[in-house]
């Protein structure tokens, strides 16, 4: 009989026993041995992850002390905060794959921008986020501060009246974010419709790109970020995806170690879901072997690659892991039987 408490841990347990489906439990099994310990996880961001409604599993993650700090491309910043205040003008094209150029023209012509199989409307999204945040930097301009970019949108997604909200708040990872007031890069920020609409007004003298710290900036905070968040039991690097929101942050661990010549702790686990596949010089698609020799993680550190679909792995490991942080004796004890299961089949090798 299934456990009503831990329905998806006990599916995987039960179900997911090769391949990619092997690699996820394998990688479910040592996340929470890390964080049931009191490790710690930092999570990367890449793709399209907060138009694809990743926050109905992550917000309640981030809540739940499952999700301890952030690096997200500046798309997935502000697609969380859309998601807020437009969701129910948002279109879905699930027959996207029979699209043709006119049909793609006409949805341009509505004033959406589609994202796959689904679209951001421009108006009640980047216009009405606009009329706020343009105010904020120019404000800051006048008054000479100087900001990270995710400290501007932790102020404006904290101080949006409910009245505005059209999504789920619970399920708005930023907003989840925000209030705890988890540390976040976003490296390359530039590239992002904010990023582009915060260009523009630099080049109109409404305000000065100085009000925004860079991103060497950035990586000078994470390092002291990085050594708290390893306190203890070290953190672990979760990725999704590939390019600059993985390759910037998991790069402190050897700038501490040789650029500013500190002792400092590797990173206690690495797990990354993505379809990129092995070729010549993508680090997208390196296994985690050739991290060591960059001194980013050791032969020791846990080390696991999903070669899947992020938006079907992510939200289904995070569910269990919501099951096991709310149930922590029943989900030992399954985890336990699941290893046991599984050593008994190795040993009729």
């Amino acid at each position: 009989m299934p456990t009503p408490s831990l329905p998806i841990l006990q599916f995987v347990c039960s179900n997911y026993r090769n391949f990619n489906a092997r690699a996820t439990r394998d990688a479910l099994f040592a996340y929470w041995d890390h964080v049931s310990a009191g490790g710690r996880m930092f999570w990367a961001v890449a793709g399209a992850m907060s138009s694809a409604q990743l926050g109905i599993s992550l917000a309640p993650a981030i809540r739940a002390g499952l999700v301890h700090g952030l690096s997200v491309t500046g798309a997935n910043l502000e697609e969380s905060l859309f998601r807020l205040v437009a969701h129910d003008h948002y279109k879905d094209f699930p027959e996207y794959r029979y699209l043709t150029k006119a049909d793609d023209t006409r949805i341009l012509e509505q004033r959406m921008r589609r994202v796959t199989d689904t679209s951001i409307p421009e108006d009640e999204a980047f216009r009405a986020v606009e009329k706020i945040l343009v105010p904020m930097w120019k404000d800051a301009s006048t008054r000479g501060e100087r900001r990270f970019w995710h400290q501007y949108f932790y102020d404006l997604i904290k101080a949006l009246p409910k009245a505005i909200h059209q999504g789920d708040p619970t399920q708005c990872w930023l907003l989840a974010a925000a209030k705890a007031n988890l540390p976040m890069v976003v490296p390359g920020c530039e590239d992002s419709t904010f990023g582009n609409i915060f260009a523009s007004h630099v080049k109109h003298g409404d305000c000065t790109a100085a009000i925004v710290k860079s991103g060497i900036e950035y990586m000078a905070q994470f390092y002291d970020d990085y050594r708290e968040l390893s306190k203890g039991r070290g953190v672990g690097f979760f990725q999704i995806g590939g390019g600059i929101a993985g390759d910037f942050p998991i790069c402190v661990v050897p700038s501490i170690k040789y650029d500013l010549e500190k002792p400092v702790k590797p990173w206690a686990y690495f797990c990354q879901i993505s379809d990129s596949t092995t070729s010549y010089g993508s680090y997208s698609g390196a296994t985690p072997n050739e991290k060591i020799t960059w001194d980013k993680l050791t032969e020791k550190t846990p080390m696991f690659v999903i070669e899947s679909d992020a938006t079907i792995v992510a939200p289904l490991m995070l569910q269990a892991l919501l099951e096991a942080k709310a149930n922590p004796k029943a989900a030992d004890a399954m985890i336990k039987a699941s290893r046991a299961e599984t050593r008994k089949a190795r040993a009729r090798r």
